[in-house]
C-alpha cells in the first residue's frame, strides 16, 4: 500500500538537503542563509510530523514502513536536538573555519536516515536506515581534514562502525534465513514454535543483533570508540552523535528485541543485564580520572546508556524511553558547553579552564551546575527522576540487586560531576588560562532554555513520563 502523507516528512526533508546542497555549491555565499534554511528544513518536518498523530497505527509500502506512537515521538525529539544542535554549532563552525553547508547537509541526511529507522515496518528498512545514518556521520567527523587527531577518530568510528553493521546485518540475514520474512510483524509469527535447531540459530541471530545495537548505544565491552571518537572529532560533530542518534539507537533495540523477538526475552534480557552493569561500571569509574571535559562527557555517556540498556533489560519501554530523550537534553547542554567556552584557534577542553567561572561568569557557571546536578541525578532536576523510574522498574521486574548496583554506581559517578562544580566555584581562576568567550544570543538564550529545561521537566515531570508510558500503552 503507497502512502504519501506517511512518509511526507521524509520527502521534505530530503528535498530540503539536496536544495541546501546545491544552493551552497552554486548560489548562496551567506552563511548564515544555509543555518537559516537548515533549520527552517527542522521546522517545517515538526509541522509535518505532528498531523500524522491522527492517521495512526498506518502501515505504507507492503509493510516496510510503519508510523506508530514511537515512531513520531523520535521523530519529534530528534527534530528538537537537531535544531539545539545546529544553533549551537553555528559560530563554532564559523570560528573554526569550517565550511556550514557541509556539515548541514549531513546533519539533515543522518537525520533522514534516523527517521527512516525509527519506521522502519522491516528488516530491509532497518538496515537501509542505519546505514544512511552512519554514513554521514563518519564524514562529519572528518570535516577538520588537517588534524591527525581527527583523522585517527573519523578512521576508528569508520572502523568499528562497519564491524557493528556487519555484525548486525549478519544477525539480520540469519533471521531471514530461519524465517524467509522480511515484513517484522511476519518474522515474530514465524519464530513462534520453531523446533530446537532452528532456535539455537536465532539466539545467535539475536546475540549479533544485540551487539550492534551495544555499539550504537556505546554499551561495554563495545564503547572504545567513544572516548577517541568524543574527543577528537570536532564539539559540533559530537554534539550531533551524543545525541540524536541515541535515540535512534532506542528505536532499534525496541524494534528488534521487543516488537520482533518478545518472545526470546529471556534469552536477551541476561545480555542486557550484563552490558548494562558493565558500562555503569567501567563509564563511571573511569570518568573519575578524566581531566578532559569531552572525554569524560564520553565516559559519562557511556554510563547513561547503561542506565537505558537495564530499563530494556527490565522491560520498561516507558521508563527508557523518558531516560533517552531527557539524557538527549542534557547531552546537548554538556558539549554546548565547550562550544560556549570556545573561540577561534581555541577550544577549552580541560576542566581547569573552568576554574573561577562564576566570579566571571556567575549565570553561566549557574546553567552548568544544573546540568551537572542532572547528569547526576541530584533531586529536584530531571535527571534525578530518570534515574528513578528506571530503579522503580528494575525493582517491579525482580532485578533488586542489580538495582542496588545501579544506584551504588551512580553515587560513585556523582563526584566527577561535583568535581566540576567544585572548580568553577572554589577554585582560584587564572587570567591568562581562563578563555574569553562571548557566545551570541541565540546560543546564549537556547543554552539557557536548554538548562532550565532540566529543573522544569524536574519539579513537573509527570506530563512528560505519562506521556513516554503512553507511547507504549
Amino acid at each position: 500500500m503507497f502512502s504519501f502523507s506517511a512518509i511526507l516528512p521524509e520527502i521534505f526533508v530530503l528535498v530540503m538537503a539536496c536544495s541546501i546542497l546545491l544552493l551552497d555549491l552554486f548560489v548562496i555565499e551567506n552563511r548564515i542563509a544555509i543555518y537559516r534554511l537548515a533549520q527552517l528544513t527542522l521546522i517545517g518536518a515538526f509541522a509535518l510530523t505532528v498531523p500524522l498523530f491522527d492517521k495512526i497505527p498506518l502501515l505504507a509500502f507492503s509493510g516496510h514502513f510503519m508510523l506508530d506512537n514511537l515512531a513520531l515521538t523520535l521523530k519529534l525529539g530528534a527534530y528538537v536536538l537537531t535544531f539545539f544542535v545546529f544553533l549551537y554549532a553555528y559560530d563554532y563552525l564559523r570560528l573554526q573555519h569550517i565550511k556550514l553547508g557541509e556539515f548541514y547537509v549531513l546533519g539533515l541526511f543522518s537525520l533522514l536516515g534516523m527517521m527512516v529507522l525509527t519506521s522502519a515496518g522491516s528488516l530491509l528498512t532497518v538496515y537501509l536506515g542505519l546505514e544512511l545514518l552512519s554514513l554521514p556521520l563518519y564524514a562529519m567527523v572528518t570535516l577538520l581534514r588537517d588534524s591527525k587527531l581527527t583523522s585517527e577518530a573519523a578512521m576508528k568510528y569508520f572502523v568499528m562502525g562497519a564491524l557493528a553493521s556487519g555484525m548486525l546485518l549478519y544477525g539480520i540475514s540469519l533471521m531471514y534465513g530461519m524465517t524467509g520474512e522480511l515484513i517484522l510483524m511476519h518474522v515474530a509469527e514465524a519464530s513462534i514454535g520453531m523446533n530446537l535447531v532452528n532456535q539455537s540459530i536465532m539466539g545467535l541471530g539475536i546475540a549479533l543483533i544485540v551487539v550492534g545495537i551495544a555499539f550504537k548505544l556505546g554499551a561495554v565491552p563495545f564503547h572504545m570508540w567513544i572516548p577517541d571518537v568524543y574527543s577528537g572529532a570536532t564539539t559540533a560533530t559530537v554534539l550531533f552523535i551524543a545525541s540524536t542518534s541515541k535515540l535512534t539507537a532506542f528505536a532499534l533495540a525496541v524494534r528488534l528485541l521487543f516488537n520482533t523477538f518478545g518472545v526470546f526475552f529471556e534469552e536477551w534480557q541476561p545480555m542486557l543485564l550484563i552490558l548494562g552493569v558493565l558500562s555503569l561500571i567501567v563509564g563511571n569509574v573511569v570518568a573519575l580520572v578524566q581531566t578532559n571535559i569531552k572525554r569524560l562527557l564520553a565516559y559519562s555517556t557511556i554510563a547513561h546508556m547503561g542506565f537505558v540498556l537495564l530499563a530494556l533489560a527490565s522491560g520498561s519501554l516507558g521508563a527508557g524511553l523518558f531516560y533517552i530523550l531527557t539524557y538527549g537534553l542534557m547531552a546537548v547542554a554538556g558539549f554546548a558547553v565547550v562550544i560556549a567556552l570556545s573561540r577561534a584557534g581555541y577550544e577549552a577542553q580541560e576542566i581547569s579552564d573552568l576554574k573561577g567561572l562564576n566570579r566571571s561568569h556567575p549565570w553561566f557557571a549557574f546553567l552548568i551546575m544544573l546540568l551537572m546536578f542532572s547528569l547526576a541525578g541530584v533531586p529536584p532536576l530531571v535527571g534525578f527522576y530518570a534515574k528513578f523510574v528506571v530503579l522503580d522498574a528494575m525493582i517491579k521486574a525482580g532485578l533488586t540487586p542489580f538495582a542496588i548496583i545501579a544506584v551504588i554506581l551512580s553515587v560513585v559517578g556523582a563526584f566527577y560531576y561535583l568535581r566540576i562544580i567544585k572548580v568553577m566555584y572554589f577554585d582560584t581562576s587564572d587570567a591568562q588560562a581562563l578563555p574569553q568567550f562571548t557566545p551570541n544570543k541565540p546560543m546564549r538564550v537556547a543554552l539557557s532554555i536548554n538548562s532550565l529545561a532540566f529543573l522544569a521537566l524536574g519539579l513537573f515531570p509527570g506530563a512528560l513520563l505519562s506521556y513516554c508510558f503512553w507511547v507504549f500503552a
